[in-house]
């Protein structure tokens, strides 16, 4: 009965999200701010992150192709297939997921423990589309995120591969454009979209809803964690079964 219940206020919440907007210039500065603290924040580690995983992707392929029948730019083929269909828009999600999900979730939370909220709600003001409504309109730009992951992973597999003296550029590049299939860029973009609103909505849900004081904070952001990991990789799921298969 539980997860029914919180199954219930999960969708009560995303209702009373998009009724009785705030004023339009002050959601336009929360917007602003929310792109900054969850978009422009996490540049950093996404980069990082997909560098290195692109260059571990590329010299892992390289390794297993011990026949010398099997030609080199599989290499490049396998460090495309890998980063553009699951690395970049999943595994960076499921990152994401500890990241900002736990800084909603202790923000907001903070927010319900201070008594914010409830200020929020004396006021006049509709707290949910004040608080989570900008999240979601700021995650809409996460699929730039997406493109920069997959830039960076496919650069580090290239780096990887040429300077690791795995195979050569030409051959690396032969394998970036074997049978490229533009559906895979979208079917990309189209998880990330659905994972945007999961790291938008479920962390903002599990802060809005806590009770108790500063530890259940903590233990809101580590339900928030695994709530969003569990969603995102469900959705993988659905949504590679639909459009893949």
């Amino acid at each position: 009965m539980k997860y029914l219940s919180d199954i219930g206020s999960y969708f009560l919440m995303l209702k009373k999200t998009f009724s009785r907007p705030t004023k339009t210039s002050v959601i336009r500065e929360l917007i602003f701010k929310e792109i900054d603290e969850l978009i422009i924040n996490s540049l950093g580690i996404v980069a990082f992150i997909s560098f290195f995983v692109g260059g571990v992707v590329a010299i892992q392929t390289a390794l297993n192709i011990n026949n010398p029948l099997i030609p080199k730019y599989l290499i490049g083929y396998a460090t495309r297939q890998s980063v553009v269909l699951e690395f970049a828009p999943t595994f960076i999600s499921i990152i994401m997921a500890g990241k900002m999900g736990s800084f909603i979730t202790s923000s907001i939370g903070s927010m319900r423990v201070t008594e914010q909220i409830d200020a929020l709600e004396v006021m006049g003001i509709n707290p949910l589309n004040y608080l989570v409504f900008p999240k979601i309109i700021a995650l809409l730009f996460y699929p730039f995120v997406i493109v920069i992951s997959m830039f960076l992973g496919i650069l580090g597999g290239w780096v990887a591969a040429v300077y690791g003296d795995f195979t050569s550029s030409e051959s690396f590049i032969t394998g970036l454009q074997e049978d490229f299939i533009p559906f895979h860029v979208l079917y990309a973009f189209i998880k990330t979209t659905l994972f945007a609103f999961i790291l938008a909505t479920v962390p903002s849900w599990q802060g809005f809803y806590m009770k108790g004081g500063a530890l259940e904070v903590g233990k809101a952001s580590t339900n928030s964690f695994v709530w969003t990991s569990v969603l995102i990789i469900l959705t993988n799921y659905i949504v590679t079964s639909l459009l893949l298969s």
